[in-house]
Formats: structure tokens, sequence, C-alpha cells
């Protein structure tokens, strides 16, 4: 195994995984004015990383493209309702639920596998399936309500890694493209509270270098998780991502002292068995491809 791309990939994963603590820095920032921001600042990084690689040709292809505008435009709506609701979610003291939310995304992926291109299911998937409804149950009535947040977070990420599917691009590339639809609504937010004095930005040093540094923690761990991706297998990049909802989980129980009911574990214990059902299916097949492979290269 590739020990570069496991670095890469386990510390972009543990970045995410603080990130929570990040975003309630940026307060009284409410989190529409950190979006705005973190699009801003996300976009001058890329567009400074691009123009250092000479790759900004490559940008400007996949914006003008007119086939896949819409799909670009999709996917844009789709990121910033993800940040949305994890930005709004950590700030407001609900760090196990967003958690939750990245913990029964690969769920959302095989309802929307089969939903939109009809993927057939092994047993062991359905199983896994089964177990996370079960816990989305079990969890609704532990917090007397849907955990919307969770959902919202996993079905807008899911969302966009189906869109992401009908436009070409590598991480940085795709981010750019994405920030740039999304510039004039989020220059246009924060122009307006600039003028109505109610923005953060300016008002001193910290909060400044806090929100202009909202570039750099989103653009760091997609780099080093872009550079994991080219050097490692499909199987063990599925299964570090589950380090990102695993810290968060932790900080939110262990050091933020969220209330973890008796409901609330037998809820998160589901998902963790359908967790590993799905790490043992994708171990399984990448197995199976990588035989079928040796066998046709003898």
């Amino acid at each position: 195994m590739d020990r570069t791309g496991l670095a890469y990939g386990v510390s972009a994963c543990l970045i995410w995984g603080f990130f929570p603590l990040y975003w309630p820095l940026l307060k009284p920032a409410f989190a529409l004015e950190i979006l705005a921001h973190r699009v801003v600042w996300s976009l001058l990084v890329c567009l400074l990383l691009l123009v250092g690689q000479r790759k900004i040709r490559v940008l400007l292809h996949l914006v003008v493209n007119r086939r896949r505008i819409w799909w670009l435009v999709g996917s844009s709506l789709a990121l910033s309702a993800n940040w949305l609701v994890f930005i709004w979610a950590v700030n407001n003291d609900h760090f196990t639920e967003s958690a939750l939310g990245y913990y029964i995304n690969p769920l959302v992926m095989v309802f929307l596998g089969i939903v939109v291109y009809k993927e057939k299911l092994s047993r062991t998937q359905w199983l896994a399936g089964a177990s996370g409804a079960v816990a989305v149950i079990i969890l609704s009535f532990a917090y007397g309500r849907p955990p919307w947040i969770a959902l919202l977070i996993a079905s807008t990420w899911g969302l966009y890694g189906i869109i992401k599917k009908h436009f070409n691009g590598n991480a940085l590339e795709s981010l750019a493209a994405e920030t740039l639809v999304l510039i004039i609504p989020a220059l246009a937010l924060l122009i307006y509270l600039g003028i109505q004095g109610k923005g953060q930005f300016g008002l001193d040093f910290r909060s400044s270098l806090l929100l202009s540094g909202a570039g750099i923690v989103t653009t760091l761990p997609l780099l080093m998780f872009n550079g994991a991706a080219t050097r490692l297998p499909l199987s063990i990049i599925g299964l570090l991502q589950y380090i990102q909802p695993s810290v968060q989980f932790l900080l939110g129980v262990f050091v933020l002292h969220e209330e973890m009911s008796k409901e609330r574990w037998i809820g998160f214990a589901f998902i963790w068995l359908s967790l590993f059902l799905l790490g043992a299916d994708l171990v399984k097949s990448s197995r199976r491809t990588l035989d079928d492979s040796v066998a046709e290269a003898h």
C-alpha cells in the first residue's frame, strides 16, 4: 500500500473530522454569512493554485461547456446546501447528529443507486440498508423527531455525488468551478451585510483572519484527499471516509458532552452495523475484482 497516499487520506479525513471545532469560532457570524465567506475565499485559493499550475483554461472549459453547465449549477447548489446545513448544525451544538449525516451517507448513496441507476444490491447491501432504516426509526424516537439534520446532510451530499458524475474535472478544478457559480450571490450577501453594518469581516483582526481562513481549511483537505484517491484502492478510500464522522462523534460525546441517551446509542449501533456490512462488502468486491484482473492477465 502507498504510504504517502495513506498519509494524505488519513490527514484529510482527520481535518474534516475536526471541522466542527472551526466554524463556531466564526460566530457571531451567522451560517449564511459564513457560507458566503467560505465560497469567496475558497474560490480565491483555488484560482491562485490553478494559476500557479497553469490550469486556468481547464476551469474556463468547465464553466463555458453548454452541455454540462446545468449539471455544474446543480452540483454547486447541492454543495452549498450541504455546507450550509453542516455549518448551522455544528454552530447550534448538533455535533453528533451532523456526524450521523456522514455515517448514513453511504446508505443514501446505495438508495440513490437503486432509484437513479437501477442498480442491483447484494444480500449484504440489503442487510446494511435494513439496519440503517432501523437506526433512523430508533433515532427518530430518541430525538423526539426525525433526525432531519443528518438526513439533510446525507441527502445533499449524496445528490452532489450523483450530479458530479455528469461532468469531468479533478477536485481542485471542480471546486473552483462550483464556487465560481456561487460567487455572485455570495458577494452580494457580503456587500449587503457590509452596507448595513452587520457583517463580521473587518470588525477585528481575529474575525477577519478566521473568516478568510475558510478558504484554506476547505481546499487543503480536499487536495490531500484527491492525492490519496490517485494512490489508494477504492476499498481503502471508502473505509477512510468513516474517520471523519467518527472524530465528529467522539468530539460531540466526550469533548462537548452532548446528551446520548440509551436509545441514541442503540440507534448509532445499528448505523455502525450497517457500515460494517457495507465495508465488508466493499472489501469483498474489491478482492474479487483484483482476482479477476490477475486471472485475465494470465
